[in-house]
């Protein structure tokens, strides 16, 4: 059989020559596992997130559950790349789940049932904390505001940090109402990135603040914001615009449900960003069928760099409307449904949510991307290793 290094060289995918970022990325491989995995009597799935730990090899995900079919958690896995496959039916070797950690409240207890929303976490190795971000709720049934939150590894809460009042959801469910201020529902803070000094966090509205712009739609983006926060001083600093594409495919029935927005993003540099756009339309034709199901999956991944120098800073502006803003780069890096396993077959993607360096794999850095399966018969919990290949900042 072919080393995995050479099944990369062979599917290797040119970018745009940018300073001071990777001029290739190679698809390495991917492993499936099953919605119906448990572990520790406890269904496996809803990773919206994923963080790899130098220090062990091992890796991070948190889990959006909502508390629902277990307290609000993190799992700890290890992936081991030497046996992921560029295959429409990989299998899951080499994924294993080591531990599982339930996330508790500021008060010390776990969540009660749809008081939380786990979306994103990274670890902080030189405070050795962990900071995560919970999505909040916009529902008739009542609003949540979205937070970014410390813990200790073990669960326990460290602090919450003070999220400009302008996010926290006020006016009808929809967000659609004169006057509505705030997120979206479940369209808020889908991601946690840490600056490489470890001076700087960075999260992300999925789509844009009922008061500055709606949420995407077909041939409709959305202008959503980035967010800045000191990590000594836990004060919000920083604020800059990024422009959200429309949903590139239309939903099998005009009027079902479709989207685009922003799950996950890494840090480069102080100003430079890796960041996922995941767009879904139900039943849309989409390039990638899954072998698991036989049906198109209905998810567009794409990779976008984005650099924040001469974008205006927004900070401390309740809207955008009827201002003048000068958003941040944004620069295409990778189209997932470009890529291609050994038989030809279009990589399927599923609900990709999450984004990590990986380890080095024979020489190279890796990107790890991680799918969401939403507790869905229908979907998959997805693996997705890319090798990187030129220089990184």
């Amino acid at each position: 059989m072919k080393s995995l290094a050479r099944c990369a060289a062979i599917a290797a995918l040119s970018l745009i020559a940018l300073p001071g970022v990777a001029q290739t990325l190679s698809y390495l491989g991917q492993q499936i596992v099953p919605t119906s995995a448990m572990f520790r009597g406890v269904p496996v799935g809803g990773l919206s997130s994923i963080d790899y730990v130098p220090a062990t090899g091992r890796y991070l995900a948190i889990c959006d559950d909502r508390s629902d079919l277990a307290p609000a958690r993190f799992y700890e896995l290890s992936l081991d790349l030497s046996q992921f496959r560029r295959s429409a039916t990989p299998g899951e070797a080499g994924v294993s789940w080591v531990n599982m950690t339930t996330i508790l409240d500021l008060d010390g207890k776990p969540f009660a049932r749809n008081r939380v929303d786990p979306e994103s976490l990274r670890l902080d190795t030189k405070r050795n904390l962990i900071y995560w971000s919970n999505e909040g709720a916009r529902t008739s049934g009542g609003m949540q505001n979205p937070t970014v939150r410390r813990m200790h590894p073990d669960g326990r809460p460290a602090g919450e940090f003070p999220v400009p009042a302008y996010y926290n959801p006020s006016g009808s469910a929809g967000g659609l109402a004169a006057g509505d201020m705030g997120v979206y529902n479940n369209l808020a803070f889908e991601s946690i990135a840490i600056t490489p000094d470890s001076k700087t966090l960075w999260t992300i509205v999925e789509n844009g603040l009922a008061q500055d712009s709606p949420p995407t739609a077909v041939g409709r983006g959305s202008r959503t914001r980035m967010l800045a926060f000191d990590l000594d001083t836990g004060k919000a600093g920083a604020e800059y615009v990024y422009e959200v594409g429309p949903v590139p495919f239309p939903p099998a029935r005009a009027g079902d449900f479709a989207t685009n927005g922003v799950p996950d993003m890494l840090a480069l540099s102080d100003h430079e960003f890796i960041l996922i756009e995941r767009a879904y339309a139900v039943g849309a034709a989409t390039p990638g069928v899954a072998a698991l199901t036989r049906q198109p999956t209905s998810n567009t991944i794409k990779l976008y760099l984005v650099d924040t120098r001469g974008a205006t800073d927004v900070a401390g502006w309740p809207t955008l409307k009827g201002r003048d803003v000068v958003p941040v780069k944004r620069t295409l890096l990778l189209d997932l449904s470009s890529l291609k396993n050994d038989d030809g077959s279009v990589l399927a993607v599923d609900n990709i949510e999450g984004l990590t360096f990986g380890p080095m794999f024979e020489g190279k850095r890796t990107l790890i991307l991680a799918s969401d399966n939403n507790f869905n018969p229908a979907q998959f919990t997805q693996f997705i290793a890319l090798v990187i290949d030129g220089p990184l900042p």
